[in-house]
């Protein structure tokens, strides 16, 4: 998603002094939005990511230096601190699953030591609210990180936020999914839980201005919205500004742990970050935000005005050349499909050469087929027709041509990129918003990786009751698909093979 319309230009540009920032963990919610925030304010941005490819799928200004780099990985850190002023930190490992504390430990370590020889001058490490008496796992993760980071020699600002309120926050996107996917729920009583919700713009806000000023250094602060709210009335509100009104009912029986496993089945968000929240909610979690608010005063967004934006935000958004979580374009610009997309892949490795795997890509489909267990897609295009759509009827403009705004069958072609890329949004008849993305890896052997993955946003508990029910299906198609591929472009590499020969498909 692009968030470049976020920005707010109320303090002086003579306080962006900073030669060189790096945002660290630049594909995350916040940093996908402070990596244009930034630069919009006049910094020199490096963001960095374990992947280049969610950042380039970002879309941000050309000025905007891209990077690989993984804190658990101490040899990729060096080459994107080189020159670093200022260095934002912002990666947790909480999608890792229960292992996280132990990753972000290691990672904070090396992230710490190599800022250090680097010569960077401040970090600023955005992390997590410290109610008195909390057990949870992710919360006491988060401070110890900041502890790791402080033990070193350069010089850190803490900023401890609770629920922030914008597009890919996962305490969001809990509430969006619930409010939207479940007109009544069964909760735990921790939907009375208090909460100081705080606006992503107003997070982005702090984060800018902190290092500007010398005092910070060193420094911890906490930082809330201006409204105490329970988890209960998050929920009402929403639901308000978006026209529904959920029937909640608090049971005292549903632990954390119960209310993960059942959040799982009904949200979108990651099974394992949503584990990790839930966990931390058990306590009211405020800030003593009196010293952020004396030093920076800003005008804070309440909740509903946070909601509010952050929905003006996404459609806002600009269309992204690929694939990318929360993308409008992909979630068919309706903003009660989940943000977060269901996912699965398969792949294979070939020794084929570059032309000849990119030639089966983009003749997928039409008269050509699937090239894996086709029938099944043939039966998928019949169920399609039977509900209203145009099921395989449309075929192809050109059996081997493929350009961006083709159809192809139920599918619209929406990115081609040449021996790198293709990427199809549905058209189909779907409880929600789906992609089929075919990428070339290229390996250090001179083989290419041939990655089919299906991205899935699903509208309500139909669309998750219609992923989880051809999860099975998926599992098998898109790897053989991918392998079927490699087949293909293997055997029309072979000496005398004609360009046109066909593979008997499987």
């Amino acid at each position: 998603m692009l968030p470049g319309r976020i920005g707010r230009n109320d303090f002086p540009k003579d306080h962006l002094t900073m030669q060189r920032v790096l945002v660290f963990g630049a594909s995350g919610y916040v940093g996908t939005h402070l990596v244009p925030y930034l630069a919009a304010q006049g910094a020199s941005v490096r963001a960095a990511a374990r992947r280049r490819g969610p950042l380039e799928a970002r879309g941000w200004p050309a000025s905007v230096e891209l990077a690989a780099a993984d804190a658990l990985t101490p040899a990729t850190l060096p080459p994107v601190l080189d020159g670093v002023d200022v260095a934002y930190y912002l990666v947790h490992s909480m999608a890792a699953g229960p292992d996280f504390p132990r990753l972000d430990r290691l990672a904070a370590e090396h992230f710490r030591d190599a800022a250090a020889h680097a010569g960077v001058k401040r970090i600023v490490y955005l992390g997590g609210l410290q109610p008195e008496g909390a057990t949870s796992a992710h919360l006491a993760s988060r401070g110890e990180t900041g502890d790791i980071l402080r033990a070193g020699s350069v010089p850190v600002t803490e900023v401890r936020a609770g629920v922030i309120i914008g597009p890919g926050s996962a305490a969001f996107e809990v509430i969006r999914d619930l409010v939207f996917h479940l007109p009544a729920m069964v909760t735990p009583s921790w939907v009375r839980s208090r909460s100081q919700p705080i606006a992503l713009e107003d997070v982005l806000a702090y984060l800018a201005r902190l290092p500007e000023i010398p005092e910070t250094a060193g420094a911890i602060y906490d930082i809330g919205g201006p409204e105490v709210l329970t988890y209960e009335q998050l929920m009402r509100q929403f639901g308000e500004l978006v026209g529904r009104r959920p029937v909640i009912l608090p049971l005292p029986v549903l632990t954390p742990r119960l209310s993960s496993y059942w959040l799982g089945l009904v949200t979108s968000v990651p099974t394992n970050v949503a584990r990790a929240l839930i966990a931390g909610l058990e306590h009211d979690v405020l800030a003593d935000d009196a010293a952020i608010r004396s030093l920076i005063p800003l005008p804070l967004k309440t909740y509903r005005e946070a909601a509010q934006a952050a929905l003006a935000i996404e459609r806002s958004a600009d269309a992204t050349p690929r694939w990318s979580e929360g993308s409008m374009v992909y979630r068919q610009n309706r903003p009660d499909f989940a943000f977060y997309a269901k996912r699965m892949s398969g792949e294979a490795l070939t020794s084929a050469g570059a032309a000849a795997v990119w030639r089966e890509i983009a003749a997928i489909g039409g008269e050509n087929g699937y090239y894996y267990l086709n029938t099944l897609w043939q039966v998928r295009g019949c169920v399609d027709r039977l509900t209203g759509g145009t099921g395989l009827s449309r075929g192809r403009r050109d059996p081997q041509d493929v350009a961006v705004g083709d159809a192809i069958d139920f599918w619209r072609v929406v990115a081609a990129e040449p021996c790198r890329r293709l990427t199809l949004i549905a058209e189909m008849r779907l409880p929600g918003s789906a992609a089929l993305e075919f990428e070339m890896l290229p390996d250090a052997q001179g083989r290419i990786r041939i990655v089919v993955t299906a991205y899935f946003h699903p509208a309500g508990a139909p669309g998750l009751a219609y992923w989880y029910a051809l999860t099975p299906a998926h599992a098998l198609i898109f790897t053989g698909l991918a392998r079927a591929i490699a087949a293909r472009a293997e055997q029309a590499s072979e000496p005398g093979a004609s360009a046109a020969a066909t593979p008997p498909q499987g």
